[in-house]
């Protein structure tokens, strides 16, 4: 599970632990690595193996799949669940927050797929969960790197989903598309390395400003057990708000189909319930 130690992360490693899996929580956050492991293994009968990751670095992903193969065997379910947030009009967004959100929230979810997924092939079994957003099923203005990068990863997740099937393997694939959850991912840029002190107050007071905002919606444990529900029935699309999130997807398509604009106002259209 990367991302594994807050969040939906945290949040799926419970329910691992809960089936008595061998559960493998990464992060690139130390000391919420190390409360995160602490919290698990308050069950004795825990088998977490909590490990430091940055998922945009290609060789530490495939290191860590070296790892877990070697000492754990094969893995069966892999979450690429990592992810930061990021938005502003496109013309603000800096090459350093592109590169940051992109490598991230798409390529660290290519990482996971070129480290684990050959090796689930030759298995031929497990399931593959990348998380993506209901940001990456509509186009809101102000959300820039953070749609693009989710945008990606559903449209990878389809394909990924469709060369499996021409490729008669059993391995499953399903995409996470959340609308609001209680995360802390309008925080993500604690993580940023190299922000200057104007950036950094700046995501601060923004941070500070969505705490509130984010502590009223729905639980990540609830979304966990959303996702394990479309693991055990093989459903594609996970849509964690399916009733405000198919008007809205239905309208996109209507749009296109129409050749017509986008009309999504911002993010405050992403269905609360």
């Amino acid at each position: 599970i990367t991302g594994g130690a807050s969040g939906i992360g945290l949040a799926l490693a419970r329910r691992c632990i809960a089936q008595g899996m061998h559960t493998v929580i990464c992060d690139i956050e130390d000391s919420a690595l190390a409360q995160a492991a602490t919290e698990l293994r308050i069950d004795a009968s825990a088998n977490v193996y909590p490990r430091l990751v940055d998922v945009a670095d290609a060789a530490a992903m495939q290191q860590l799949a070296d790892d877990i193969h070697r000492d754990l065997g094969p893995v069966f379910l892999l979450f690429n669940n990592a992810g930061v947030g990021g938005g502003g009009p496109v013309w603000e967004q800096s090459l350093d927050d592109w590169q940051w959100v992109l490598g991230i929230n798409l390529m660290g979810v290519v990482h996971g797929i070129r480290s684990f997924v050959p090796a689930m092939i030759d298995n031929n079994g497990g399931h593959i969960v990348n998380t993506a957003s209901v940001a990456g099923l509509m186009s809101a203005p102000g959300t820039s790197t953070y749609s693009v990068s989710k945008h990606a990863v559903v449209a990878l997740s389809e394909v990924l989903s469709g060369d499996l099937r021409n490729a008669s393997s059993n391995v499953g694939v399903s995409v996470l598309c959340p609308s609001f959850v209680s995360t802390r991912i309008y925080d993500s840029e604690r993580n940023r390395q190299g922000m200057s002190a104007e950036a950094q107050a700046t995501a601060a007071e923004a941070a500070e400003f969505a705490s509130d905002f984010f502590a009223s919606a729905m639980s990540a444990d609830d979304v966990a057990s959303q996702v394990f529900d479309a693991i055990e029935n093989k459903r594609f699309y996970i849509l964690t708000h399916p009733l405000g999130t198919k008007q809205q997807v239905s309208q996109r398509a209507e749009n296109i189909a129409n050749e017509r604009a986008p009309t999504m106002n911002g993010p405050q259209d992403y269905p609360f319930e």
